[in-house]
């Protein structure tokens, strides 16, 4: 850590200069009070990169940031305060420590929490930014998270897990067996250890694969931000053996959408089937991550246009984890039909439909945006159909 960088020079400089283009602010090569151009300049990205992701952090005067790759690669404050919120005890280790987002979260639920970092600079760097943020029941250990472990007599509440997906010779990898640390190799150690764990993965993870690599698995939950799926989250139980329970959820500012099921239960739903109706509803990502269309009918007692349309129909409104539109018009797919409808602007989405979005554009000569959505799928007749909408919320 270069502590220089809290001199009011040198901070005043970063501050005003969070919006200008890195590469212009090199260029000039000017050192700020014995700072480095460079560390300066590392740090602008860094916190830059905080703003929307770490608010609290970029808001709070004596942080220090590492670099970008560190801010990349951590949990957001939304997906950290929601993984802390499931889980609670008297301690718990943090083994793949990183910048410390998760750990500072789960100060809040637990007693005591150790977090390892086998960077050590980082590791001092997240220490410092505790004691800023007056955060004093996370013990810093700079080391490797399971050889620490290996040398410890203690036992913990809760095991946590956010292992890198940056494999030395494979490159960036998805198989939790070729991520560091190996979990699955080290599945029946870390249960000496606890009957809890938590396991961060990549959201491209196939929910079998993981399944298939892991033992013990209670629950998986499917996290995304503002539709964008961010991360899927494993927890492991030492004494479970049934069935899995799937909960997604897609965070929108502090309004959770929640659609929760037993992985069983896709396979024995039976859905409904309408030609559309008042209402059309789009699941959000989570459920698309999940697969359970299916369920979405029979538990929410609304209708699928066709098998493989993932979109659902209703002659109520009901509330819906995901969007919800007015069908406001019905019009089969023909372009001179279409063209009556003199579409200027429109936004655009095709499910289960032969043509990509940028082929409609081209071809109906319709711009992107405005308050018109338009949706090209298939019906349960298999006719092809626009649904043309307006937004409910």
């Amino acid at each position: 850590m270069n502590h220089n960088i809290f001199h009011t020079e040198v901070q005043t400089y970063i501050n005003s200069h969070l919006s200008e283009d890195i590469t212009k602010l090199l260029l000039k090569g000017n050192d700020v009070r014995g700072v480095d151009i460079k560390a300066i300049v590392e740090h602008i990205e860094a916190k830059r990169k905080s703003k929307s992701k770490l608010p609290t952090w970029f808001q709070t005067e004596g942080i220090y940031f590492p670099n970008k790759l560190n801010i990349e690669q951590t949990s957001s404050e939304l997906t950290a305060r929601y993984k802390s919120e499931l889980i609670s005890g008297n301690q718990i280790i943090d083994i793949t420590g990183g910048f410390g987002v998760d750990a500072y979260y789960f100060s809040k639920q637990f007693s005591k929490v150790i977090h390892c970092e086998i960077n050590q600079e980082l590791s001092h760097i997240v220490a410092h930014n505790a004691e800023v943020l007056q955060t004093h029941t996370i013990d810093f250990v700079s080391a490797d998270g399971i050889e620490w472990l290996k040398h410890s007599d203690k036992t913990f509440d809760w095991i946590y897990i956010d292992p890198s997906r940056r494999h030395d010779e494979k490159g960036k990898v998805f198989f939790l067996e070729d991520c560091l640390p190996n979990i699955p190799q080290n599945l029946d150690f870390l249960f000496s250890k606890t009957k809890q764990i938590m396991i961060k993965t990549s959201p491209l993870l196939d929910l079998t694969i993981g399944l298939e690599e892991l033992k013990h698995v209670e629950s998986i939950h499917i996290v995304s931000v503002k539709n964008e799926v961010k991360e899927l989250l494993w927890i492991l139980n030492k004494e479970h053996s049934g069935n899995v329970k799937v909960c997604t959820v897609n965070l929108v500012n502090d309004k959770q959408e929640k659609f929760s099921f037993d992985l069983s239960e896709e396979e024995h739903s039976n859905p409904t089937y309408r030609k559309p109706l008042s209402f059309l509803y789009e699941p959000n990502v989570a459920i698309y991550k999940s697969g359970a269309f299916k369920l979405v009918s029979s538990k929410l007692k609304v209708h699928k246009l066709h098998s493989n349309s993932h979109l659902y129909t209703s002659e109520e409104l009901i509330p819906f984890p995901g969007r919800r539109f007015i069908i406001d018009k019905i019009i089969p797919y023909n372009k001179q039909l279409i063209k009556k409808e003199k579409f200027v602007k429109a936004n655009i989405t095709t499910r289960n439909f032969p043509e990509t979005v940028l082929n409609i554009r081209k071809k109906l000569k319709i711009k992107e945006g405005g308050n018109v959505y338009l949706f090209f799928t298939t019906n349960v007749l298999n006719e092809k159909i626009v649904l043309k909408c307006s937004k409910v919320d």
